[in-house]
């Protein structure tokens, strides 16, 4: 048996996890993707299957703050600048989808920037 990519592994996490998580109109999915040097956030509401807010790291209005920044300090001004557009949206409260990733890093450095900024979860 052949060995499971990591990334084949995260999606079977991903899976497993999205049988019990789904957002609503009043209370959607905060859905994280992380690649090797980006990362990536939706507001999601399942029901509609319609995107509410997104932020990434390469989003045009973020894009210039991001120059010189570690990726640790862009996951961060993507999670600010997710909560922000959250709180325009009128949302406050999220069901948190890391996408089958670990909580470690850029993930959890993206869902404290955004707890900060006023999102619960």
């Amino acid at each position: 048996m052949a060995k499971k990519s990591r990334n084949e592994a995260r999606l079977r996490r991903h899976r497993r996890v999205r049988k019990n998580i789904w957002g609503t109109p009043d209370r959607p999915r905060l859905n994280v993707f992380r690649s090797s040097s980006e990362i990536y956030v939706q507001l999601i509401d399942d029901f509609q299957g319609h995107t509410l807010a997104s932020a990434s790291s390469i989003d045009a209005e973020l894009r210039p703050d991001m120059e010189g920044l570690s990726n640790m300090e862009q996951a961060k001004k993507v999670g600010q600048a997710i909560a922000e557009r959250a709180k325009e949206a009128g949302i406050t409260q999220v069901v948190f989808d890391r996408g089958g990733y670990k909580y470690f890093g850029r993930v959890k450095a993206m869902a404290e920037a955004a707890r900060e900024g006023g999102l619960d979860f």
